[in-house]
């Protein structure tokens, strides 16, 4: 970074590293990241295509906030939210080396655009029943198609999502009942609750040390280039080690974000939240859709998956006070 007369700290986070692109448009969440549910069995979660941005003039209700109970205007994210298909049950037996599938259910219908990506052959619903002392996790195959949302994209998502909460036969139970339904949003979640979104950031290709670490520029003529590192390291060790800032991959990452509270869930009042001629890039929100508060990771169009948020959760969820939506 050059000659500097006083020390200075390290530039550039290190907090994920390998800086690569993403392996897939879709995010995933690992095992032992959803929540746990104490109540009776439930799906903890959803997903929705990010459609744009909007202000939310509002009323603020935390109690201990400098501006509590004056207005506020603050950035909120509209998600386009289509039902999603429960494809089948998958029940997960643990050993030594972690979870393996056990079996697989399917309904017995699955819609035409959904059944040409899978294969639905599995285990009979009686058998699995019977195999339930092995295992410790109930999950639910899931589909969601863009179309749905408006978008152009024939091939719909399929993924899996926890059934938590009660022991693993009710949780069965309940999977077992939702074979072949359509789960909106808000059968899911409610107003003021919390969700944490994971989606993959948007691109920005191969960027130099400047902006993809945020390393400060070089004096002028103090080298014979301005945008690069003064220095890629001492002398021993004879290799480049990996907390030096360097060029790279930029966005398209997969990403987590926190405590994003739900402050509108919608469907069929489109006009106010629309621009006119719809948001860019994405168009109109034909279906029901969500507003959560502050920003989303991604791109117009791109899927956001939403779980029950595992941090700091309330006992028990307040509604927002939307006083008007400015698109």
């Amino acid at each position: 970074m050059g000659h500097r007369k006083h020390s200075q700290p390290r530039r550039g986070s290190l907090a994920y590293l390998p800086r690569g692109r993403a392996k897939s448009m879709e995010a995933r969440i690992r095992m032992r990241g959803w929540p746990q549910v104490r109540d009776g069995p439930r799906l903890v979660g959803h997903c929705g295509f990010k459609a744009g941005c909007v202000q939310l003039v509002t009323i603020d209700d935390r109690e201990h906030a400098p501006n509590h109970g004056k207005q506020l205007v603050i950035l909120g994210t509209v998600l386009a939210t289509p039902p999603v298909t429960v494809l089948g049950v998958r029940g997960y037996s643990r050993d030594t080396h972690g979870l393996h599938a056990h079996f697989d259910t399917f309904a017995d219908e699955l819609p035409r655009h959904i059944s040409k990506q899978i294969s639905p052959e599995g285990t009979d619903a009686e058998q699995a029943e019977k195999a339930l002392g092995r295992v410790r996790e109930i999950f639910a195959v899931l589909a969601v198609s863009p179309r749905s949302a408006g978008l152009d994209q024939k091939k719909p998502y399929v993924f899996e999502m926890p059934v938590a909460g009660g022991t693993v036969k009710e949780r069965f139970d309940h999977a077992r009942g939702l074979l072949g339904r359509e789960i909106r949003f808000g059968d899911v979640f409610e107003t003021g609750a919390g969700v944490d979104v994971a989606a993959i950031t948007k691109g920005k290709g191969w960027q130099g040390v400047i902006k993809r670490y945020g390393a400060k520029r070089k004096q002028h003529k103090s080298r014979k280039t301005v945008r690069e590192l003064g220095s890629l390291g001492p002398i021993s060790p004879q290799y480049i080690m990996y907390t030096v800032p360097r060029a790279g991959q930029t966005g398209f990452h997969q990403r987590i974000e926190y405590n994003k509270r739900i402050m509108k869930v919608g469907a069929g009042d489109r006009d106010e939240i629309a621009p006119p001629g719809g948001y860019k890039h994405f168009g109109e929100v034909g279906g029901d859709y969500v507003i959560l508060k502050g920003s989303v990771p991604g791109a117009n169009r791109r899927l956001v998956k939403m779980r029950m948020q595992v941090r700091n959760a309330p006992a028990k969820p307040s509604k927002p006070n939307i006083l008007e939506v400015i698109a």
